[in-house]
């Protein structure tokens, strides 16, 4: 977390601030804001992979006071616009593309204003995973399916037992009730209440339609700005079916134990 104040320099309103980020995930909250803030992201990685990282950044929820900018040798494309309230668009561009310039607009009263946003590094094969625009609703295929199991930030057999749909942000929640954890790299998937079941949600589009059903899932899929997000989701014996074809003919990319 990055948090830079406008009032340690108020009285120089045009003043550019550096700020140097390292890490491949985390926010930047610009108090006060006046100026404009440079966002330069230096991962811990070497420089000739720059080229295959896509930067994606979310403006929190009551962020103002500035607008967000890439800026390559001078030149700026508005990203995000001081006043828009999307809520929960994320802004994703290449790496290669430029840096992040943060200014603040004009204000009568900079106390009142917060600049905040969270942002990730990742791979661009991940990145358009998460951000496909073409079919993000259609069946993995077995070779798919079987890729997200060895790649995936989870791994998961569950039922459905509820789906929330928010219209406004366009996407559903879907409640999991968890009857075998492969795998997970955050902790979304949790033991809850007395009864002692793992449960967790999963965020998709709302325009895939899901609804609760009978029976057993396999839910595969990438964290993203803290949340999980469905990736490839068959049903768990369709799963078994795929998996056993591919182990008999040694095919299988890993090992899971699907039973």
């Amino acid at each position: 977390l990055s948090s830079p104040s406008g009032l340690t320099h108020e009285s120089h309103k045009k003043d550019v601030e550096q700020v140097y980020l390292r890490c491949s995930e985390g926010s930047i909250e610009w108090m006060y804001p006046t100026g404009a803030l440079i966002v330069n992201l230096r991962p811990n990685t070497s420089p000739a992979s720059y080229k295959h990282l896509t930067v994606c950044i979310k403006p929190f929820k009551d962020s103002a006071g500035a607008n967000i900018y890439l800026e390559k040798t001078g030149e700026l494309k508005l990203l995000v616009r001081d006043g828009d309230r999307s809520p929960s668009k994320v802004y994703c561009f290449g790496y290669d593309q430029g840096g992040l310039f943060v200014e603040a607009t004009p204000q009568q009263d900079i106390s009142r204003k917060i600049t905040g946003f969270q942002y990730e590094l990742m791979s661009k094969g991940i990145a358009s995973d998460l951000h496909t625009v073409s079919a993000p609703c259609r069946p993995c295929s077995d070779t798919e399916v079987l890729l997200a199991v060895c790649t995936s930030d989870f791994v998961i057999r569950g039922s459905i037992q509820d789906v929330t749909n928010e219209a406004e942000e366009q996407e559903s929640i879907i409640h999991v009730g968890v009857n075998k954890l492969y795998r997970q790299k955050s902790k979304v998937f949790q033991l809850t209440g007395e009864s002692g079941n793992w449960r967790g949600q999963i965020k998709t589009l709302l325009e895939c339609g899901v609804k609760p059903g009978d029976g057993d899932f396999l839910f595969t899929g990438r964290m993203h700005f803290g949340e999980a997000r469905l990736g490839c989701a068959p049903r768990f014996k369709d799963f078994q079916r795929m998996y056993k074809e591919a182990k008999d003919k040694g095919l299988n990319p890993c090992e899971i134990g699907p039973d």
